[in-house]
């Protein structure tokens, strides 16, 4: 790393000299493939979730209560926890679902052969799409609602993999790119903010899977939980995102879905894993 007072000169070819420092340091590399054997265990239900209760991670759980709270039973589904910071994800088994090792992978085992779906955005339009809810079924209404979930799948790099590697997980505090990244998520929540004014739900007046996309990010931005970076953004700038998170978080299986794979803050917010609706007041008794 060259010293802080020096402007860097990107070498001729660049090498990777290993991890540098930053909080998740230790899941990145230049190479793809797995690193050792792990197989992946398969429970009882059809669908089979491989994941961890990050942003995107979140998007698939709440996706999969929303559909059990709403009578689709077919959408019962196992949720193991994938732990990326020991490296679970370049396991072999994980690796044949998800070449990309990244959460959240589901597979189908309702059809022959099994389905893989990786790529949280693709998880969620293929749900929504097997069990035709939570997305608009007419021309106009399905196109506004991918608009945003593509709009999401497209801008969350900038939050998560910018601004919030930069504020929060980098080893050191740098202005220029937190600058410029804050710059970003500052836009894109505007852009979310003027379009809240308009109507209650993101892609018009029905909940969709372009909030179920959009929540765990931007309303974990004003909500306070995400980076613990609220009051530096001024979210209080964002009235109308804000009041649609808080509408979000008071639905019951958001809140369930919240809470699978789960391995950090109160105890009595994770379930680690889910594999039956009774895991969730079982994992609350004493």
């Amino acid at each position: 790393m060259s010293d802080k007072h020096t402007p860097y000169q990107p070498p001729k070819v660049w090498k990777w000299d290993g991890p540098d420092g930053s909080r998740f340091a230790a899941t990145n590399r230049p190479l793809a493939g797995a690193t050792h054997e792990k197989p992946l265990p398969v429970g009882r239900h059809p669908l089979q979730l491989y994941s961890l209760g990050t942003p995107n991670g979140v998007k698939i759980t709440i996706l999969l209560e929303e559909l059990l709270a709403a009578g689709y039973v077919d959408a019962d589904y196992d949720a193991w926890l994938i732990r990326i910071s020991e490296g679970d994800q370049f396991g072999s088994g994980f690796v044949s679902i998800n070449p990309n090792s990244k959460i959240p992978t589901l597979v189908d085992h309702s059809v022959h052969p099994p389905l893989r779906v990786f790529e949280s955005g693709s998880i969620l339009l293929y749900l929504a799409d097997k069990f035709q809810a939570f997305i608009p079924q007419d021309l106009h209404g399905r196109t506004e609602c991918l608009n945003w979930l593509f709009w999401q799948v497209g801008s969350a790099p900038y939050v998560g993999g910018g601004f919030g590697h930069f504020y929060a997980y980098a080893p050191e505090k740098q202005e220029y790119p937190i600058n410029r990244f804050t710059l970003e998520t500052k836009r894109q929540l505007d852009v979310l903010e003027r379009r809240l004014q308009e109507v209650p739900y993101v892609a018009g007046e029905t909940y969709s899977i372009a909030d179920i996309a959009i929540f765990p990010w931007y309303g974990g931005l004003v909500e306070g939980w995400l980076y613990g970076a609220s009051e530096f953004l001024g979210v209080q700038a964002y009235p109308h995102v804000k009041a649609w998170a808080d509408r979000l978080l008071a639905r019951p299986a958001v809140q369930r879905g919240r809470r699978v794979n789960r391995i950090t803050g109160p105890a009595e917010d994770q379930l680690p894993e889910r594999h039956d609706a009774s895991d969730f007041t079982a994992s609350q008794k004493p």
